[in-house]
């Protein structure tokens, strides 16, 4: 008896493991495989990168890059390459201006290290206005090696807009938002220049752009820093050799009055600029520019529409530019576009009148 009950009991223990076994079993069939932490990417230098496989802090080496992220996914910034300063940071909504200042490797500046890796960036973005070279590979991996962070280099070329800001937004999971802002981009320059570019040679404006306080630095054609004089087809009057890198070619006041041009761009006095200065000083008086009232401003805040820094802030200053430059050709509402822009890339809503007063520095 006592055996046959040893027997039952054995026998039950046994069916327990099977049983046990069999889901076990099943469980571990239908069990998801564990999620890849990581991704190895080519960025577009060609270099093979190992980035996590979701990025929710990035920082970037230069405000190129910064504006870029800036206009896809601002709640994965984790600061500033540039400093904003109070008017500057009326444009941009309260809960972003307030991220840190980590300052960039570009134009002789330094990235604060120490406060970088506080801030534990999962990647940090290389974006820069010049050609890929064997340099910039070089400059990333060094940066890279020196930091611990994965750095990702992306063509900041104008032309190649609509490509970084999908390989940005693939990476950042924003895919819709890049292709919003990758199609603005696109249809902007091909507006914008197929007017421009039928404009016969004798019709295009004379054009000088005045840098520094007192307007005697310039861009010849070119340049980085006129790339947006070019494409819209401005008879660019510097006759000068481009210094390259920062750019600024000095030039005489005996060169401008040769040059004698019809419109004289110019930044404002807190940028440094010389518009005040072009406007009353007697030396620039018999300009063709100054008597006719022809020196504008570049509008700056928060970013420069021209140039400094030459990032996707140069798409609204190219309609900003044909529409000064050719009114006739290029007709657009500019108090309309100037809020549209800022809305879709600075997620700022702008007043007619915000916009107005941009326009009109």
């Amino acid at each position: 008896m006592i055996k046959t009950r040893k027997f039952k009991i054995a026998s039950l223990l046994i069916l327990l493991v099977v049983i046990c076994s069999l889901f076990t079993g099943c469980a571990t069939k239908n069990a998801s495989p564990p999620q890849a932490t990581t991704q190895t990417i080519t960025d577009q230098a060609g270099r093979s990168v190992t980035i996590p496989a979701q990025i929710n802090r990035c920082y970037y080496t230069s405000p190129l890059g910064m504006i870029m992220i800036y206009s896809l996914a601002p709640d994965k910034m984790v600061g500033w390459s540039m400093q904003l300063t109070d008017k500057e940071k009326k444009y941009i909504p309260a809960q972003y201006t307030s991220l840190p200042f980590l300052g960039g490797v570009q134009m002789n500046s330094k990235i604060n290290t120490e406060e970088l890796l506080k801030a534990k960036p999962d990647v940090i973005f290389s974006v820069g206005p010049d050609p890929l070279t064997a340099a910039s590979k070089s400059d990333a991996d060094k940066l890279q090696q020196q930091l611990n962070i994965p750095v990702i280099v992306v063509d900041g070329d104008i032309n190649s807009t609509e490509k970084a800001y999908t390989f940005i937004g693939h990476l950042l999971g924003v895919e819709d938002k890049a292709k919003e802002l990758a199609a603005y981009c696109s249809k902007t320059m091909q507006e914008v220049t197929a007017v421009t570019q039928a404009i016969p040679e004798q019709n295009r404006v004379k054009v000088y752009y005045a840098e520094g306080p007192k307007g005697l630095a310039t861009e010849p054609k070119g340049s980085s820093h006129s790339l947006v004089l070019d494409l819209v087809n401005g008879n660019n009057v510097a006759q000068v050799d481009a210094k390259g890198g920062s750019g600024m070619s000095n030039v005489s006041m005996e060169q401008v009055l040769k040059w004698n041009p019809d419109v004289i761009l110019t930044w404002s006095m807190d940028s440094g600029g010389a518009y005040d200065f072009i406007r009353t000083s007697p030396d620039w008086k018999n300009i063709t520019a100054v008597k006719s009232k022809k020196v504008f401003q570049i509008p700056s805040y928060p970013f420069n529409w021209f140039d400094r820094p030459p990032s996707v802030n140069r798409f609204l200053g190219l309609k900003w530019l044909a529409a000064t430059l050719y009114p006739d050709a290029y007709k657009v509402d500019m108090v309309k576009e100037v809020k549209s822009f800022y809305s879709l890339f600075y997620h700022a809503d702008l007043s007619d009148d915000d916009a107005k007063q941009l326009l009109a520095q």
